[in-house]
């Protein structure tokens, strides 16, 4: 796991140079540096697979330069397919792209964040499911870009923000593709690649969840399947020449891949979390219950409120920008802790909820959905349209009853009319589908039938990638550790996208099938648990400290939002409700107040 950084056109040495040196904490083991005429790629190097020298980056065969941040996993397979001796995985990636050209992306199996240098083209590859991250810019003279927004922000000649991304920000907990909160830096979205010749640009697509056929219809087949995949995908990421530990909450999907790894023959050391004080958030005794029945050494880590303030400033210059996830701040002193311990690597159950149904509101979406169905619902839609409510529940049917999408990823917080109330703008009804037009076209266009299967669909397009995948990442590599997610591996998630889909959901049970594999691998008290989540006293302390008041004076400097509106979440906040959205508020004030006053 590493960090890459390039300029393709004029740039001044020194500058590049220092931003570079702004990415250090993701490879913290080696910088390399190809310096030419009109040309500045570099790479800071963590060392994982290879720990020599031989595997340093930039590589270069035949005038080819490749930068890469990630792993491929497959890359003995690749080695043997190519016949080389090679025990580095970058040098794999170089001889697949001489043998196969662009299509060599369709051969690899990991995370990856990719830049190749061909004879004045360069190309940019981001992995299938958006594990790694990358963003690009281009200045009146060069192209630039970098796995982080930071190494960016010194080729901007103004910083403005970028009100796309605050506006899909305030609908779906994080910015989506190609948008950042800064103007002039894009991401590159998952599944995609860029090229950037002749001061020209080109983004193509080369991977897509869809379409997949049903090939699956019974369940017994669906668990073996299941099983199997998921047992190779956990021993595909304990791969490396460094100790590999795992995040164990005591909740299924954790629990399965470290038991699963155990299986292996590799127990891994796990670390969880709870706070001091609030024993509704903690999740060490479950995750003790876990570790002691798979026979592994479970490191609990209590957080308070003093180190969570302490900590916060520096979450908000690893995050980079806003991203909507209160789980970010204890999770990056878990990683800081994970670190004290010398880990280099930590496996995380990302994916699951998405893949096999895993929240309960999948399910009430589904029974919402099945009121646009109502012959007679004129009236209904009149009531909905004069009886505005702040209440999910209301533009849920009122949805419904109109014929609109129902469903907006699992983390929707600010619907359009709530944004229309709160923002100093005029913001239309429907509005916000302007940023997953593009999923639900996908979607469509292959006639999927099934809503579920865009449940799963858009919330791994944007959810995953761009919310829990970008926290993982900067939470993480801040501490120079990287975290792989077995249940990302692409093969599980088409499998998953081949199954009959009412077979995740006929009885009403959350994560059934993923239940059912878990059952010879762990105690029944865990897997039939209520889910928690990752819960943390975040409003609590927020309201303890007086920080809620911080939002409106940000505000009445920033006037991009209605000032009682605030005022209204703040005090139905202090009522224990909306605490997502006053969260998402919070976090961008912080970061405003540090980018722009």
């Amino acid at each position: 796991m590493c960090a890459i950084f390039g300029v393709i056109g004029e740039y001044e040495s020194t500058k590049a140079k220092a931003s570079l040196a702004l990415l250090s904490h993701r490879g913290p083991d080696y910088c390399g540096i190809v310096e030419k005429e009109n040309l500045f790629i570099a790479h800071n190097r963590l060392s994982i697979v290879d720990l020599s020298e031989n595997a340093s980056q930039p590589m270069i065969k035949d005038e080819i330069i490749l930068s890469f941040n990630g792993e491929i996993y497959n890359f003995k397979a690749l080695q043997k397919e190519l016949d080389i001796k090679s025990e580095s995985d970058t040098e794999v990636l170089l001889y697949a792209y001489l043998k196969w050209g662009l299509d060599f992306v369709q051969h690899l199996e990991g995370m990856f964040a990719i830049a190749i240098y061909d004879k004045e083209k360069l190309y940019l590859f981001r992995d299938r499911l958006g594990k790694k991250p990358l963003y690009y810019m281009r200045t009146d003279k060069a192209f630039v870009f970098a796995s982080e927004i930071k190494a960016l922000k010194p080729y901007l000649k103004t910083k403005a923000l970028n009100m796309d991304a605050l506006h899909s920000y305030l609908s779906f907990l994080a910015p989506t593709p190609p948008f950042t909160f800064y103007k002039g830096i894009e991401k590159l979205e998952s599944g995609y690649y860029l090229c950037y010749e002749n001061q020209k640009l080109q983004i193509q697509e080369y991977y897509d969840i869809l379409p997949r056929k049903i090939i699956i219809t019974d369940e017994e087949t669906a668990l073996k399947k299941i099983e199997t995949i998921l047992q190779k995908s956990v021993e595909k990421r304990l791969m490396g020449d460094v100790e590999v530990a795992s995040l164990l909450s005591g909740g299924v999907d954790s629990s399965l891949i470290t038991s699963m790894s155990a299986k292996s023959g590799v127990k891994l050391k796990t670390f969880s979390l709870g706070y001091e004080g609030f024993k509704q958030y903690d999740e060490r005794q479950f995750a003790s219950e876990v570790a002691e029945h798979i026979g592994v050494e479970n490191i609990d880590v209590e957080l308070n409120k003093k180190e969570f303030f302490e900590h916060l400033d520096a979450v908000i210059e690893a995050l980079d920008e806003p991203i909507n996830d209160p789980a970010s701040v204890p999770l990056f002193m878990l990683f800081k802790r994970i670190k004290e311990e010398g880990i280099k690597v930590v496996l995380s159950g990302e994916g699951a909820d998405e893949l096999f149904l895993g929240y309960r509101q999948y399910f009430e979406y589904l029974d919402v959905q099945a009121a646009g169905d109502l012959r007679h619902k004129n009236w209904l839609k009149k009531y909905f349209r004069s009886n505005f409510s702040m209440n999910r529940e209301w533009e849920w049917y009122k949805r419904v009853l109109n014929n609109e999408v129902l469903f907006r990823t699992h983390g929707e917080k600010f619907t359009d009319l709530q944004k229309n109330l709160l923002m100093c703008q005029n913001v239309k009804d429907g509005f916000s589908m302007k940023y997953l037009q593009k999923y639900r076209n996908q979607y469509e266009k292959h006639g999927c039938g099934d809503e579920s299967q865009w449940y799963s669909y858009v919330d791994l397009k944007h959810f995953q990638a761009e919310h829990f995948l970008t926290k993982l990442d900067r939470v993480s590599m801040a501490h120079g550790i990287e975290g792989r997610t077995p249940f990302l591996d692409h093969k599980l998630v088409e499998l998953v996208f081949s199954i009959e889909p009412s077979l995740r959901y006929k009885n009403g049970l959350t994560k059934e099938l993923l239940k059912k594999v878990a059952e010879p691998y762990l105690p029944k008290s865990i897997i039939h648990r209520k889910k928690k989540g990752f819960s943390s006293p975040y409003l609590e302390w927020l309201i303890e400290e007086g920080e809620l008041e911080r939002i409106l004076e940000v505000n009445e400097k920033s006037e991009l939002f209605n000032q009682d509106i605030l005022q209204e979440y703040i005090r139905r906040g202090k009522q224990g409700k909306f605490k997502q959205h006053i969260w998402g508020l919070y976090l961008f004030s912080r970061w405003y107040e540090k980018e722009f006053l």
